[in-house]
This record gives structure tokens, C-alpha cells and sequence, in this order.
């Protein structure tokens, strides 16, 4: 009798149920849309800092970068100019971004409660110079011939009058950034932030190898291959692979291993950069603190600090979504929630004679508010259908359309670990300052969220049946007869 009685009063009254089924729906595919934007945006910040990181790194260790101007990164070259037509080259390599830590750091790190795994890297920048330098031609004055100069003791030299031209010398400067590697534990660190894409990676017996791993842009720009060599400050390095960065910028623009970046650098058993993972994800701040307490004179930069310094459209979006998104959503669901509880009470106000006639002939109290109830919440799940159904195709739109938001990280955040540039976060030639990525936006909406959809709509459901029964409950016999006079 239940499903009969409210299968034929759903029929009978099918706008209403439109209506109260299009508000609910309208507040949870708001819901669904605001939160799968969201999630868009946590894993467009992932992938800036997965860009800066690399997989797998909770944290990074280093140590705050050395006054600017000290003897040791002000860069020297030196040439001789010697022939007609001299072309010469001078590298200058120097450590990018941070002093220098020692290389048993890494091991006192890794000796941390809550450390899973810790690596050491040395960032480098190179300065290449390549000069040119020309002999200029001496040319005499008309019939000036030789002029006599002596001095006041009457002794002196004879020279001709003339200039030369065409003399001087032209320079190309570039640089490049160098990383190098712990090639026997390439699971952490800046260079999984990148993927083989030619040739292969380092093997883990090339610890001390004259090999190289080149990134895909730098390759194409200085039209370096498989197979073919790079010289970094008269050593050659042959290049076994090229990788290309998942997003962003690559960490570096040239990959060798550790102890061949400490040889060129003259920074033996140093490193710059000590990349941490975590045993727990639940454990990073704690593990943050034992690392600060017991290494003195490090700073520890954890995923959190970095996220603090993204800015630019994707932080300003992320924020509406996070802030102005989730208050509308709750103020259209209140709104939604409250409608349909007054347009069924309303219905119910409007079917007196139908329930006070039920009541004449019988039904009790209970049994007309759980018909009202169970009418209402097949309401409610039908407006959870149709809002499922809305915030998907709202979410397959803002995926279809993949709307570019830009990153920009800045100097501010993780206690001075950006200060010096991503040579701490996963690439010496990507400033803090001036890093930028551009990251398509998507809406996946999750299980969970779709859960939660279904849940708002048994809510509303109740909600409405609440009202509904509330006023149905308080209906009389007499009042079926007073309606009817």
C-alpha cells in the first residue's frame, strides 16, 4: 500500500517534484563542481612542487647561501691572446645557490627517527666564455718615418709613427647548470622529477663515471644526442641519456654523478642539497624538528613550506575555490535544504482533505508522516540524480577545457631554503624568484565525492519529509471537514 499510494502521488504531483528535486540538485552539483575543481588545483600544486622536488622527497636540507661577492663565487677567466685570430674557452665552475654541506651529513640525516631514506646532490652552475681575440694591423703616418726619442741622458729608442687598427677582442658568455647525482639511489631527488625519455639512466656502478644525462630542451637547443660527448671544463662527458620534465622545468640542464660534479667544482665529499623522505607522511613535522634540533646550522624546507610561496592564478583560484567556492556551496545547499522543506510543507498544507480523510478512515499520525517523509525522499534522491549528473558534466567541461593557470614561486617560504634558487629544490638553474609553470587545470571528481552527492540528497530528502511530516502530524479528521465546508 506504501509504494503503491506513493507512486501514484508522485505521478499526480510531478511538478512539485520537479521543483523540490531541481533545488537539491542545483546546491549538489554546486558541491560536486566547487570540490572537484579543488581537487584539480591540490594536484596542480603537487605538480609544481613535484617539478621542484622530484618524487618520493618530503624535504630538503641545506644551508643558507654565502654572501654575495665572496672570493669563492666571484668567477675569474683567463686567456692568452696569443696568433692571429685567437679563439679561446675558459669554463668557470661554481656551486649554485647554497654553501656547501659535508657529505656525512647526508648520513646524520638519514640517521633521523622518521627518515625513510636520504640522498645527497651538488648543484652547479657553469659559466662558459668563449673568446676571440684579433691582432691589429700597424699602419704608419704619411712621411712622419721615424722619430727620435730620447731621453735627457741622450739614450732612448726609435719608433715609428703610426696606430693600430682593427685590434680587440669579442666574447660569447653562456651558462648552464650542472647537477650531480648519487647514481646509486636514483628513486629520490630532482632527477625523478624527470623521465628517460632516450637512451637510459645512470647505472648504479657509475659512481665515478664520465657520463651524462642531458635534458630533452638543452639537447634540442645545443643539438646533443645519444652518444654524442659534452665538455664541462676540459672534461668530456658522454651523454647515455635524455630526460624530459613532467612538468615545468627540468632540475637541471646536465646530469653526471656526484663525485664527477664534486671533482669539476673542487668540493670534494660536499654536497649542497640532502633530499629526505619521510617514513610517514604523518611524521614530516616531527621529523622536520629532530632534524633542526640535532644538525645544527641547516635549514629544512619541507612541501609545505615550498607551497606557501606559489602564487599567481593558480594560489588565487585555489583560494576562491577553497574559501568563496565552499561558503556559496553551503549558502545554495541551506537555500536548496530550506525550499524544499517549505514547498513540502506547503503540499502538505494544500492536501488536508486528503490526509484528514485518510485520518477519518484510520491512518494513523505515524503512518501519513512516513508517507510524506517517504515521498519527499524520493524527492531528494531524485534531485541527487540530476545534480550527480549536473557536476559531472561540469567537471567534463572544465577538464574539456583545461583552463592554463600559472604558478610563480617566491623567496618567501620554507625558512629561507628558496632564498637561493631550486638548487635546494630540485634544480640549480631555476631561481626562486623567477620560476614560473604553466599548469593545465582539471576537475576529477572522486568516489568520495559522488558518496557525498548521495548522502546530500538523503539529507535534503529528510529535511523536507521533516517539514512535510511535521505539518502532517498536526492534522485532525475535522480539519478534512472544515476544508470541505
Amino acid at each position: 500500500m506504501f509504494f503503491t499510494y506513493l507512486r501514484r502521488e508522485l505521478r499526480r504531483r510531478r511538478k512539485a517534484a520537479l521543483v523540490v528535486a531541481s533545488g537539491l540538485a542545483l546546491g549538489i552539483a554546486l558541491v560536486i563542481i566547487v570540490s572537484s575543481v579543488s581537487s584539480g588545483m591540490s594536484k596542480a600544486q603537487d605538480k609544481v612542487l613535484e617539478s621542484l622536488y622530484g618524487l618520493g622527497t618530503d624535504m630538503t636540507v641545506t644551508k643558507a647561501a654565502a654572501a654575495p661577492g665572496s672570493s669563492s663565487q666571484r668567477p675569474r677567466f683567463e686567456f692568452d691572446a696569443k696568433g692571429d685570430d685567437s679563439k679561446q674557452s675558459s669554463d668557470r665552475v661554481m656551486v649554485q645557490g647554497f654553501q656547501t654541506l659535508s657529505s656525512t651529513t647526508v648520513d646524520k640525516v638519514g640517521k633521523q627517527s622518521g627518515v625513510a631514506d636520504a640522498v645527497g646532490g651538488l648543484s652547479l652552475n657553469v659559466l662558459k666564455v668563449d673568446g676571440q681575440f684579433k691582432r691589429g694591423e700597424f699602419k704608419q703616418n704619411g712621411n712622419a718615418g721615424a722619430t727620435d726619442q730620447r731621453g735627457p741622458g741622450g739614450g732612448g729608442t726609435t719608433q715609428p709613427q703610426g696606430e693600430v687598427q682593427g685590434g680587440g677582442a669579442s666574447f660569447d658568455v653562456n651558462s648552464y647548470s650542472v647537477y650531480g647525482t648519487d647514481v646509486t639511489k636514483q628513486d629520490l631527488g630532482p632527477l625523478t622529477s624527470s623521465k628517460i625519455t632516450k637512451g637510459r639512466t645512470f647505472k648504479a656502478t657509475e659512481t665515478d663515471a664520465e657520463v651524462a644525462v642531458v635534458d630533452a630542451s638543452y639537447a634540442k637547443q645545443k643539438k646533443l644526442a645519444v652518444g654524442k660527448t659534452v665538455t664541462v671544463s676540459g672534461t668530456k662527458y658522454k651523454i647515455v641519456g635524455v630526460s624530459t620534465a613532467d612538468s615545468g622545468d627540468a632540475a637541471a640542464n646536465l646530469y653526471i654523478p656526484l663525485k664527477q660534479a664534486q671533482t669539476l667544482a673542487d668540493a670534494k665529499n660536499k654536497v649542497t642539497t640532502v633530499y629526505v623522505k619521510a617514513a610517514d607522511s604523518q611524521q614530516i613535522d616531527s621529523v622536520k624538528s629532530a632534524i633542526q634540533k640535532n644538525i645544527s646550522g641547516t635549514t629544512v624546507t619541507t612541501s609545505a613550506d615550498l607551497a606557501d610561496t606559489v602564487s599567481g592564478s593558480l594560489s588565487t583560484a585555489s583560494d576562491l575555490a577553497t574559501s568563496v567556492g565552499k561558503w556559496l556551496s553551503i549558502a545554495v545547499l541551506v537555500a536548496a535544504f530550506l525550499v524544499a522543506g517549505l514547498l513540502t510543507s506547503s503540499a502538505v498544507s494544500r492536501r488536508v482533505r486528503e490526509f484528514g480523510t485518510l485520518k477519518a478512515l484510520g491512518w494513523k499520525s505515524g503512518r501519513v508522516t512516513r508517507q510524506v517523509v517517504g515521498e519527499a525522499l524520493v524527492n531528494g534522491l531524485m534531485g541527487g540524480v540530476l545534480g550527480i549528473a549536473v557536476g559531472l558534466a561540469g567537471a567534463y567541461v572544465v577538464t574539456a577545457i583545461s583552463p592554463t593557470l600559472t604558478a610563480q614561486l617566491g623567496g618567501s617560504g620554507g625558512g629561507g631554503g628558496m632564498a637561493g634558487g631550486p638548487g635546494g629544490m630540485g634544480g640549480p638553474a631555476r631561481q626562486a624568484a623567477s620560476k614560473s609553470l604553466d599548469i593545465a587545470l582539471t576537475a576529477p571528481v572522486s568516489l568520495s565525492t559522488i558518496l557525498i552527492a548521495v548522502a546530500l540528497a538523503v539529507a535534503g530528502g529528510l529535511i523536507a519529509g521533516a517539514f512535510g511530516g511535521w505539518r502532517a502530524s498536526r492534522l485532525r479528521p475535522a480539519d478534512a471537514l472544515r476544508r470541505v465546508e
